[in-house]
Order: structure tokens, then C-alpha cells, then sequence
């Protein structure tokens, strides 16, 4: 326990800053200036409270800590939080990435601009709520809640589409989530309990684990997204404003993978040895399907949105594998793909407000007019190919390192993957950046301005220090990795040795 409540300050902190908007600023030039400066603020004070969490982190304790519990609802489902070493790197990415969504919203977004900011404010809570929560009632209501102010940011401030690919974002992600619902309160009824730790030591019945692993998957897979039920992802960033891409890959694409630890194999470990080869063969379709898609692709975003459907892949293939590698490697590329593809939608932004247009033909030879901009832009291509001395490299190669040890074939198929990776990154650099300067527009564009370059440093230098020094993210995540797999397969041991004492007994 704490002296205080840092985890719920860090949680609602921006929801006290999106009611402050609300309340005490009004839509005229004044009310919109001071609309993003408050949200400015107020995710940079959320950022560094975060980070006493950070500095007060007990690396070598794997149990949850800064734990707050409060009964809340009947007295069977309770307010409790509490972050591990697998849920803090998430809570400080989300934190850590939300300014920058700000600072890339600064003069794109002119219209309704206080609706806007309260929409992301919203949002940061109810994202870093769903990673600290530890009673499934309250999880699920963060997590379905992020629904809300996601919706509104596409289908308000989006592209010409915004209504048709908001609505499907909607109905995918709620239809699996539904599935969800029944699980947890199948979970209850066997449990006689919602929390979470509690749940994390309880043996479910095989049966129950098998089609709760489900409804927790359909959901999950969903969120991630998994192959075949990615398609909502391409249209709704291709839609999406710049920040609301931002979001979408860095941090809501990560609470699948998330759910998957936290639940589907500690909760789920029979079902979860059983159903692997299924994620497995999902895995290795999504990693290789969307990436031949990508190669084909006319709109920057929507090549950016297949490459992150395979990158998803590496980690479901990696958690699955449950050894060591795999699920380490699996958090640290959550971790390293949402600063990569936050960084990569954020250079579409760029030149998006400069030149109106998404299409790769109508770019060509940006070196000549924006080597800065090159330069970035290039960093993080290679960091999405997963070149070595970049932090994509880092979490591919230890979830590959960790699925060969269980199946060989798997990890051989997922390779192929990164050479396509390398295929249709390198061809839109080509296209963009190099060739002759001729398209009708770019020769007034103008590179980086000062705004642009305070986003894109930290961005710049947090991808190559995780790549060449990628010791502090897998140190958080150590400890609790290591229990998780020994809980994983002390239950897989205990339910074998109950299976022997019932079939002896018959």
C-alpha cells in the first residue's frame, strides 16, 4: 500500500482535466486555445506522476503492487487496482504517448476543438483504468468504455468515411465483447468472487476454461486485431484523424495482447494448451496474409494499418509459446510497436496536413524538399522491418527465439513474415521519399517544423536506446514473466495429476 492513491490519481487525473474543459471553457478562438493546453497539461502531469510509479516499482516482486481496494458495488465486486511488472510498461506508454497526441492535434483539428480534447482525455482513462484494474466488473467496464470516446473521435473528426468505418470499429468490438460478459459471469458463478488475483489462483473446470478461453478470445482477437477478424482495422485508421490513428495502434490494439496475459493463460491454462496451435495458425496467416496486402496497397495508412496486423501476430505467436522468451518478447513488442506505428501515423500526419492526400502515387523525391523529415521517416521504417540496434528488432527475435523451442515449422513460417515486412516498408520509402521531385504540390512543401521535431525526438531516441539497451523494459517484466509461466504450468501439472488420481480411481 501507498501513502496515497497514485493509481487512481494517475487513472482519473485526465478526466478531471476533460471536466474542466467541459465546465469552464466555451467555443469561441479563447475556449479552443486554452482547450489544448489544459489537455496539454494535463497529460504531462498524468505522464509524470506515472513515472514516480516507475521509480517506487519493486522489479523483483512479481505480485501486484500500489494495490487500492474499495467495495463498490453489493459488496461482491469491488473498486481494486494495482499494476505488475506486465501492466506498468503499458500504463507508462499510454500515458507517454498521449501529449504527443495532443501536441499532433495542436492545428490539424479546428473544428470543435474542446469536444476533441474531452474525447481524448476520456479516453486516457479508461485505457490506463482497463490496464490497472483487478476486479473483472471494473476491467470490463473500462474496457468497453474506451469504445465510447474512440467511436466519437472517427465518426466526428474523420475522413469522408467517418460514419461507416466508426460504426464498424463499434459493432466488432462490442459483438465479441458481448462474449465476454457471459464468460465473466460464468467465472463469477464458479469463483464466487470478480477479483482478479484471487481468479488468477483458482482452477476452472475444463469445460467452463474451454469456452470462457473462447469468449475471451473473440473479444481479445478482436481488440488485437487477429486475422480474420482484422478487417474494422484498415478502415477506421485510414478515417481516423492523426491522433486518433496515434491511439488506435499504440495503445488499443495493445489491450488484447494484454487481455491474453492477464487472463486467457493463467486463468485458462488447459484450454490455453490445447487451443495454442489454433493461435498459432492464426498467427502465422496474419503475419504472412497481411503483409502480401500491404504490398498492394495505393494509401499510406491503410499500408501502415495491414503492417500492424502482422506484427500483432509476433506477439499472440510469442505469448502462446509460453516459455520465456515468447511472453517477454511479446510485451516488449507491444511495447516497441506502439512507439514505432504511433510514430509512423504521425509521419502520414505530416505530410497529410501539407498536402491533403494519403495516395503513395502522389508522392515522390520528399528528400529534396524535406531531408528531416526523411530521416525520421526512415528511422522508423527500419525500426518497423525490425532492423537490429532498433526496438522492433528486440521483440521479434525473442519471440521467434521463443516459439522455436516449441514448434519449429511456426516460427519458420513467421520469418517469412519479416522479409515482407522488409518488402513493402522499403517500397514506400522508395516511393515517397526518393525518385524524381515531380508531383504537382511538393515543390513549396516544407519540411519538420519546431512542434513536429519536439514530437518526433523522444519518439527518435526511445526507439533506438530500446533497441540497442532493451534492459529496462525486460527487467520490469522479468519477475512477473517468470510467474506467470511457473503458475502456467504448475496448474497444467496439478490438473495432469488430478486426471491420473480420477482415472485410477475408476
Amino acid at each position: 500500500m501507498t501513502s496515497w492513491p497514485i493509481l487512481s490519481v494517475t487513472i482519473f487525473l485526465p478526466l478531471v482535466g476533460a471536466l474542466f474543459i467541459a465546465l469552464f471553457l466555451n467555443e469561441d478562438d479563447a475556449g479552443k486555445r486554452n482547450a489544448r493546453w489544459v489537455a496539454l497539461w494535463t497529460t504531462l502531469i498524468t505522464f509524470a506522476i506515472s513515472l514516480i510509479l516507475v521509480w517506487r516499482f519493486d522489479q523483483s516482486n512479481p505480485d501486484f503492487q500500489f494495490t487500492e481496494k474499495y467495495p463498490w458495488l453489493g459488496g461482491a465486486i469491488n473498486y481494486a487496482v494495482g499494476v505488475d511488472g506486465i501492466s506498468l510498461p503499458l500504463v507508462i506508454l499510454t500515458t507517454a504517448i498521449m501529449p504527443i497526441s495532443i501536441l499532433a492535434s495542436w492545428t490539424s483539428v479546428q473544428r470543435r476543438v474542446r469536444e476533441y480534447m474531452i474525447a481524448f482525455l476520456v479516453l486516457e482513462t479508461l485505457m490506463v483504468g482497463t490496464f490497472c484494474a483487478l476486479d473483472l466488473v471494473l476491467f470490463y467496464l473500462f474496457f468497453e468504455g474506451g469504445l465510447i470516446p474512440m467511436f466519437l473521435i472517427i465518426g466526428v473528426w474523420g475522413g469522408p468515411r467517418r460514419v461507416y468505418a466508426s460504426f464498424k470499429f463499434f459493432l466488432y468490438t462490442l459483438l465479441g465483447s458481448v462474449l465476454m460478459l457471459l464468460a465473466i459471469m460464468a467465472m463469477y458463478w464458479d469463483a464466487g468472487t470478480t477479483d482478479i488475483p484471487t481468479l488468477l489462483h483458482h482452477a476452472f473446470p475444463r469445460n467452463l476454461q474451454t469456452w470462457a478461453w473462447f469468449a475471451f478470445l473473440a473479444s481479445f482477437a478482436v481488440k488485437m486485431p487477429m486475422w480474420p477478424v482484422h478487417t474494422w482495422l484498415p478502415d477506421a485508421h485510414v478515417e481516423a484523424p492523426t491522433a486518433g490513428s496515434v491511439i488506435l495502434a499504440a495503445i488499443l490494439l495493445k489491450l488484447g495482447g494484454y487481455g491474453f496475459l492477464r487472463f486467457s493463460l493463467p486463468m485458462f491454462p488447459e484450454a490455453t494448451q490445447h487451443l495454442a496451435p489454433l493461435i498459432y495458425a492464426l498467427s502465422v496467416v496474419a503475419i504472412i496474409y497481411t503483409a502480401l496486402v500491404a504490398l498492394v496497397q495505393e494509401d499510406v495508412k491503410k499500408l501502415i494499418a495491414y503492417s500492424s496486423v502482422a506484427h500483432m501476430g509476433f506477439v499472440t505467436m510469442g505469448i502462446f509459446a509460453v516459455t520465456a522468451q515468447g511472453v517477454a518478447g511479446g510485451i516488449f513488442q507491444m511495447v516497441s510497436h506502439g512507439i514505432v506505428s504511433a510514430a509512423l501515423f504521425l509521419c502520414v500526419g505530416v505530410v497529410y496536413d501539407r498536402m491533403h492526400t494519403r495516395e503513395i502515387a502522389a508522392y515522390g523525391g520528399l528528400v529534396n524538399r524535406m531531408p528531416v523529415y526523411a530521416f525520421v521517416f526512415m528511422v522508423f521504417t527500419l525500426a518497423n522491418v525490425g532492423l537490429p540496434g532498433t526496438s522492433g528488432f528486440i521483440g521479434e527475435f525473442l519471440t521467434l527465439l521463443g516459439t522455436f523451442r516449441i514448434n519449429t515449422w511456426v516460427a519458420t513460417l513467421a520469418t517469412i513474415g519479416t522479409i515482407l515486412s522488409a518488402a513493402y516498408a522499403l517500397w514506400l520509402y522508395r516511393k515517397m521519399i526518393f525518385g524524381r521531385l515531380e508531383k504537382p504540390g511538393l515543390f513549396s512543401i516544407k519540411d519538420l517544423g519546431w512542434r513536429e521535431i519536439t514530437i518526433f525526438v523522444p519518439l527518435v531516441a526511445l526507439t533506438i536506446f530500446l533497441g540497442v539497451y532493451p534492459k529496462p523494459v525486460l527487467d520490469f517484466t522479468s519477475a512477473s514473466v517468470t510467474q506467470l509461466i511457473d503458475n502456467y504450468h504448475h496448474a497444467l501439472s496439478a490438473a495432469a495429476a488430478a486426471d491420473k488420481t480420477a482415472s485410477l480411481a475408476r
